[in-house]
């Protein structure tokens, strides 16, 4: 790492990716599972969910002879090796899972993982592209309002010094002007006040492109991305950039020791044709329920009502509506076989 001062989206794309000391590409490191909880290493029950739902874009292409599952920000193969486990023998006799990570392919993992440095092809698999928390990991810059309120990059050296760069201008200013709604994007309005200092804002447009292009790997199927998301609405006006290590929400700081995130416009992200729904919709309309079991099967099965009373624990976890549940999922169809394949279920 150097100590130049840069935008965020630089240091954060060498502090995350550089070849030898990135914090997902480091060799022997622990990889995402070391450092933070995601929503696949909370339950075996996301995996499932995953599975019930390609079992579904299965049905509604016809159960193609080849189907693909594409999980882009792999981390070390964890939901694939979980779908893989939940899924009938008959699809799964059929399904080629990719893992997309930058990171090499880990020691042990199943044989019928492919492991893949980017994409597939633009237009080269059909069946589910599936993105859990990648999109917030797609490095971005930042903006902060100066003592005028104009919206100035942020630039950073690698020890998290900040100070204020040159005016935020051409494509970034008219993203902030679209997506990231007042009182910190430029008003049209000549009489209206200046943004107050100090408010800060991400730079969704990497991401929306990042989307756009994992979108496009697919021929026909459905691209789901499920991660931190706030709408045009409820921005955050000191934005949510911030690291993570061991476990903990740490001061970001772009060195390699740390992860560093921040929350997805997903709303910019969507397409003409895109559902959104929360992590709590979408799962239930995917079979897990936190429900507790009837305390009388205690009496009769008392295995079973463990089981049942442990897995609607976990189910809880996934969907409570203050912490995973919250989750924002973009679901993208290509073709229009997959279109509202969770609508009409329980939600």
């Amino acid at each position: 790492m150097t100590n130049e001062w840069c935008g965020w989206r630089d240091a954060t794309e060498r502090a995350l990716y550089g070849a030898d000391d990135g914090f997902y590409t480091r060799p022997g490191g622990p990889g995402p599972a070391g450092h933070f909880r995601t929503s696949v290493h909370a339950s075996p029950l996301y995996a499932g969910a995953v599975a019930t739902l390609l079992c579904r874009v299965d049905a509604a292409l016809g159960h193609p002879d080849e189907l693909a599952l594409i999980d882009v920000g792999a981390g070390r193969g964890e939901l694939l090796t979980g779908v893989l486990a939940a899924l009938p023998d008959e699809v799964a006799a059929r399904l080629h899972p990719y893992a997309v990570e930058r990171a090499a392919r880990p020691e042990g993992l199943d044989r019928r993982i492919g492991w893949l440095a980017e994409l597939p092809a633009p237009g080269s698999v059909t069946g589910l592209l599936f993105a859990n928390e990648w999109l917030d990991n797609v490095p971005v810059d930042v903006v902060e309002t100066d003592a005028d309120g104009v919206p100035r990059r942020v630039l950073v050296r690698a020890d998290g010094t900040e100070r204020l760069g040159e005016p935020v201008d051409g494509a970034d200013a008219e993203w902030l002007r679209r997506w990231w709604a007042p009182p910190l994007s430029a008003s049209e309005d000549a009489t209206a006040e200046a943004p107050s200092p100090g408010l800060r804002a991400e730079i969704g447009r990497p991401r929306d492109l990042a989307w756009a292009r994992a979108v496009r790997s697919l021929r026909a199927g459905l691209a789901v991305a499920a991660d931190y998301a706030h709408e045009r609405g409820g921005r955050p006006p000191f934005g949510t950039l911030t690291g993570f290590r061991d476990g903990r929400e740490v001061h970001p700081v772009p060195d390699g020791s740390c992860d560093i995130t921040a929350h997805v416009a997903l709303d910019a992200c969507a397409g003409p044709s895109a559902e959104r729904l929360t992590q709590r919709e979408a799962l239930h309309a995917l079979g897990v329920d936190g429900r507790r079991p009837p305390l009388a099967l205690a009496g009769t099965d008392p295995g079973g009502y463990l089981r049942a009373l442990s897995a609607a624990g976990a189910a809880a976890e996934l969907t409570d509506p203050a912490g995973l549940g919250g989750f924002g999922w973009l679901l993208e169809p290509v073709g229009g076989e997959c279109a509202g394949l969770l609508e009409g279920w329980d939600t």
